[in-house]
């Protein structure tokens, strides 16, 4: 029999110091992510990435900019080791807030294209979000269209629906334009293209589609995710919007600007500056670009693969082939304060 005072003085101890190292490598087996996406678009993902590796993710949703704020706010106690928001003018944002850190990975380097990665690798992107010009198949001859900057044309007079100004979305558009044409052609393309709208901005994209189906108006811009929502909703009433329209691929032809491509854009993830489980927020980094993790964001959620090879969902087949602009994104981040101030002098709201 072991005395009491030998229990007491080492095996106690002893298996008390095996448990706490116990919970502690429990305790590191997590990664904190705070994420702008909503979570129906994320959480099953991340559920298959913890049944996968046993990693456990504390997931914290909200709006892109309440997060940001938060991020900055918390400073070095703050317990996120992810930021993913959609959108690289907000990825530029959390960049020069100083919340993030560079974190080069030869892994995601390899995966995902250069133009889509941030080139000090701050952030990284892990999916593809078009955003072309969205028409009434019954009202417009895909002939009439061909460029963004030619939706400035006078025969689009009452004929446009646009989002607001304050859509980041917007602004990055704006910010690739800026890129392709230059500050002045890009203020007089929106001003004329403000000057066609059938109404004042309002409303998200859905609000937009919503009006061109309904005869408000003819043609908008929005992100092709939308559209694939409303094809593939259970509501008829919805199901019956979708089938009023169709993508048109602008700047398709041509030369330099004229033939750049269509608007792109990306959701993206970037390690924060004081995460506490950066081999954690790697593996689960490097997870969200598998061919697994990718084919899933293209099938529930209708975005394109930064990855190639990977199958898009039936709907975005539906939507056709494209040539996109091959800027290389960060410079929608680096143009989106002047696209800002561009666009509130041109009228745009």
């Amino acid at each position: 029999m072991i005395p009491m005072n030998l229990i007491n003085t080492f095996i106690l101890p002893a298996v008390a110091a095996s448990l706490l190292t116990a919970t502690t490598a429990q305790a590191g087996d997590i990664v904190n992510v705070y994420s702008a996406r909503k979570e129906a678009l994320i959480k099953p993902l991340l559920d298959e990435f913890s049944a996968t590796t046993g990693i456990k993710v504390n997931l914290i949703t909200g709006k892109a900019d309440a997060l940001l704020k938060r991020l900055q706010v918390e400073g070095s106690a703050t317990p996120a080791d992810l930021f993913i928001t959609v959108d690289v003018g907000r990825l530029h944002r959390a960049k020069e807030a100083g919340v993030l850190k560079p974190v080069s990975l030869p892994s995601l380097e390899k995966r995902i294209p250069k133009a889509l990665r941030d080139s000090e690798s701050y952030w990284y992107g892990l999916t593809l979000r078009a955003r072309p010009i969205i028409y009434a198949k019954n009202r417009v001859n895909p002939d009439e269209l061909s460029t963004y900057e030619a939706l400035a044309d006078a025969k689009w007079k009452g004929r446009i629906c646009l989002r607001s100004s304050q859509s980041v979305y917007n602004q990055s558009l704006v910010a690739a334009t800026i890129d392709a044409i230059g500050a002045e052609a890009t203020q007089d393309w929106m001003a004329s293209m403000i000057n066609n709208l059938a109404k004042a901005p309002s409303g998200g994209d859905t609000d937009q589609l919503k009006a061109v189906s309904a005869g408000v108006c003819d043609v908008t811009i929005a992100n092709t995710y939308y559209l694939a929502r409303l094809i593939n909703s259970s509501k008829e009433a919805e199901q019956s919007v979708a089938s009023q329209l169709a993508v048109f691929w602008p700047n398709q032809l041509g030369q330099g600007a004229l033939g750049r491509g269509a608007h792109f854009n990306v959701s993206g993830a970037g390690f924060t500056k004081y995460g506490k489980h950066p081999k954690q927020a790697q593996i689960l980094l490097e997870y969200l670009v598998s061919a697994t993790a990718q084919a899933w964001y293209a099938e529930i959620n209708n975005e394109y693969p930064v990855v190639a090879g990977v199958e898009v969902s039936e709907a975005l087949k539906g939507f056709g082939v494209y040539k996109m602009d091959p800027i290389d994104l960060e410079t929608l981040g680096e143009n989106n304060r002047q696209a800002v101030q561009l666009m509130d002098r041109a009228g745009w709201r």
